[in-house]
């Protein structure tokens, strides 16, 4: 009879808390690293967020995109400093830009724009091929940006307030933390590599917060139990017990994320790849921030094997002490 495969033995015993110090003061520097590049670099918004005109093209006889002459092509026209960027294969970019104040909020003149900058690029690049184009006014993409900030807030304080109930309001903390510290290092990753930030990126910070949940309720549910079985263990190591009988789940989770996350980052579309490699550091933050974000936090806010034992009234007391209990 085959024997089925272990990726982690039943007696694995990782004294994983032994380092949270150390780990917590890391991750604390990346939370402050992160947010120094977003506020000093910024994030490489798309037009879904910053509002313009973009256009995506080939150049169908060259194998590298002048991106040079595009540059200069495209900001002597006077709309100012276009973004341009290899998008794909090397022969392929995108170019954005901001339209004027005066026409972002008029779809003709954005278009009469547009159609200007396509012309141009036309007739100066034989080859120059039109993949997409489109426009979206300053005012909508405002609305974009706000609305994705709510969204995110949104969620991370309902899964909060649902964990304060599921479980204590520690859970809650501990929860909201690691979420925190997730979101962080993942907008910390696009404003480093300046990877564009649109929509989509959006919808993958969900699906971090989503997964990094999941993982978290796992670990918190086995602690629970743990405290209601080992009253007299030390906290540390019943944290241990509790994060090593739940890490056969959470490799097995993470490696079949990650075999079809793979794929699509190395070989599919450049479109999807700031979807997709966002969705590949949360795979790694959220699995990690379970462990050494959500559990350890629990000693720092009093956490202990007693904490939840429901305390015994005098009513109870008179009660047991007639029934001749000690």
């Amino acid at each position: 009879m085959m024997r089925l495969l272990k990726l982690v033995p039943d007696n694995t015993n990782i004294h994983f808390l032994k380092w949270r110090l150390p780990f917590y003061v890391v991750s604390v520097l990346l939370i402050i690293a992160s947010w120094g590049l977003v506020m000093t670099k910024g994030l490489n918004y798309g037009v879904d967020f910053a509002g313009g005109l973009e256009l995506q093209a080939s150049f169908t006889e060259s194998q590298e995109a002048p991106i040079a002459r595009l540059r200069e092509e495209v900001g002597g026209l006077g709309y100012g400093e276009p973004v341009i960027q290899r998008f794909g294969d090397e022969n392929q970019v995108s170019i954005r830009m901001r339209l004027p104040d005066e026409v972002s909020g008029d779809k003709a003149a954005a278009d009469r724009i547009s159609d200007e900058v396509v012309n141009t690029l036309q007739a100066e690049f034989p080859d120059f091929r039109l993949d997409f184009k489109g426009t979206v006014s300053g005012k909508v993409s405002g609305e974009f940006r706000t609305t994705a900030l709510y969204a995110l807030l949104f969620a991370m304080l309902a899964i909060s307030i649902y964990i304060w109930i599921r479980f204590e309001w520690q859970f809650g903390v501990g929860a909201l933390f690691s979420l925190f510290h997730d979101v962080s290092l993942t907008l910390g990753m696009f404003a480093l590599f300046q990877l564009e930030f649109g929509l989509q990126i959006v919808a993958a910070i969900l699906a971090i917060i989503g997964y990094s949940l999941n993982d978290t309720i796992v670990v918190y549910d086995r602690i629970r139990e743990n405290l209601k079985k080992y009253r007299k263990m030390g906290m540390v190591e019943l944290l241990d017990l509790s994060v090593n009988e739940t890490l056969a789940r959470t490799v097995m989770t993470s490696l079949t994320l990650l075999v079809a996350l793979l794929p699509l980052l190395l070989f599919g579309p450049a479109s999807l790849f700031g979807l997709t490699a966002g969705i590949t550091l949360g795979l790694f933050v959220g699995t990690y921030s379970s462990v050494y974000m959500a559990a350890p936090i629990l000693t720092w806010l009093g956490v202990t094997p007693d904490s939840f034992v429901p305390t015994e009234s005098v009513v109870d007391k008179q009660e047991r002490k007639t029934r001749g209990e000690a």
